[in-house]
């Protein structure tokens, strides 16, 4: 049967509640960056410790990343994420609730372990319902929620610090994982084996399809030992490690910079800071489209890291044309976030399904203290200089250096549609 006559039943049911899942995850995350000003006075706090708040939580969301593949891959995505998603509510709640310095890196660590293990365990659940012709897409789609989140999150989040306080921000978004834990539970399904609401046909197609990539790609790596030792996932680990140092840095201080640029109140910041993921949202579509319609992996993961560290060393250099930095922040955004979708690809070209969940883990836990390195360095650098620029420069080099190392990777499958597929070993 023709992929064009099979019913897509998978991408109205399964992309959208994974995409909504993560939009709040993601929310619960970055809204740090909006409640920065109001912690340092409240707490009495320095912009380095604030950076630290922001970035423990990445220590914290180690712990569950390898152990969550796993039971994704061996039990159920499906459980995991509903459980993740009750305690990750409490402690993002309980973000608006603390008193000291102490207190605040507690609970975001603890905020970082609830939600450590959910981006593994819905790798895999989407990797059950889309082979890996449609895989950049199905990854983009739910990616969508990393910019969208940002997009809904900075105006609603620079309104509420602007009229109300920074705890009232992480308590009223602290609400919706309980009611999407609901969602959540009542409509996914862990394959299309297991799920009542596709068609005999559409799953005889993915199983055809699925035979077809496992004989098609042979990934050398067939378990989590075999994947743990081989070079090339460390090597995705220390790209998506840099990628996290530049990604987190800027998405986090993002707020502060363009404060900074435009010396404008917390509501109109907020509104500014929605347009980068704007952007992001229009490159990650064609990146992923792009790389889908001809199986390009790798040059498609590189260059917009490369292109967006270029973009962000330019808005720190213009910044005394304040309309000119602002379109390179926004650019920024544009170009280096269509990286991802495509990015969590390159895994299954090198690992077999069953090291998939606990490899997915490792570069995602090991390379998400990125995202702890980046805002803490970023802090320091403000605190030290005074100033924004060097903490830019920063980032930059870190984006630059995550593409480059990108082009030295070597994979199973084509590298195109029209190449035939090359053998590692």
């Amino acid at each position: 049967m023709e992929a064009a006559a099979v019913p897509r039943v998978r991408w109205r049911r399964i992309v959208p509640i994974a995409f909504l899942m993560y939009t709040i995850a993601y929310m619960d995350r970055i809204n740090v960056g909006f409640g920065f000003s109001g912690m340092e006075k409240s707490l009495h706090i320095s912009a380095a410790i604030a950076g630290l708040a922001g970035g423990i939580f990445f220590f914290g969301y180690l712990f569950l990343q390898v152990p969550g593949g796993w039971f994704a891959s061996r039990i159920s995505a499906k459980k995991f994420v509903f459980y993740a998603l009750l305690v990750w509510g409490v402690f993002a709640i309980l973000t608006g609730l603390v008193s000291n310095e102490a207190e605040l890196l507690i609970v975001r660590f603890l905020l970082g372990v609830a939600e450590g293990g959910v981006w593994p365990a819905t790798l895999i659940l989407l990797a059950r319902w889309f082979p890996i012709e449609e895989r950049a897409r199905a990854n983009m789609y739910w990616m969508f929620c990393l910019p969208v989140a940002a997009i809904i999150m900075a105006p609603i989040s620079g309104a509420i610090v602007a009229h109300m306080s920074w705890r009232y921000l992480f308590i009223f978004e602290g609400i919706p994982p309980f009611i999407w834990a609901a969602i959540w539970w009542w409509t996914v399904d862990d394959s299309p084996e297991t799920a009542k609401f596709i068609s005999p046909e559409e799953r005889d197609y993915l199983r055809a399809k699925f035979a077809e990539d496992t004989s098609r790609y042979q990934p050398s790596a067939n378990n989590w030992r075999a994947a743990f030792s081989n070079g090339r996932i460390w090597l995705l680990v220390a790209v998506y490690f840099l990628v996290q140092v530049g990604f987190y840095g800027f998405s986090l201080w993002l707020p502060t910079v363009i404060k900074d640029v435009t010396k404008t109140g917390f509501t109109a910041t907020g509104l500014l800071t929605a347009l980068p993921y704007v952007a992001a949202v229009i490159f990650m579509w064609i990146n992923a489209n792009h790389s889908d319609r001809t199986l390009e992996r790798r040059a498609q993961t590189a260059l917009p890291l490369i292109f967006g560290g270029i973009m962000l060393i330019l808005s720190a250099l213009t910044t005394q044309i304040i309309f000119l930095s602002v379109i390179f922040l926004i650019l920024t955004e544009g170009f280096m976030l269509p990286y991802v979708g495509v990015f969590w690809t390159l895994p299954p070209l090198i690992v077999a399904e069953d090291a998939l969940g606990p490899t997915n883990g490792l570069i995602n836990g090991i390379g998400n203290l990125g995202g702890f390195f980046g805002p803490y360095v970023v802090g320091a650098l403000i605190t030290a200089t005074g100033t924004t620029f060097a903490g830019l420069v920063f980032l930059t080099i870190a984006l630059l250096v995550a593409g480059g190392l990108l082009f030295t990777l070597r994979t199973r499958g084509p590298v195109t549609r029209e190449t035939p597929a090359t053998t590692v070993s």
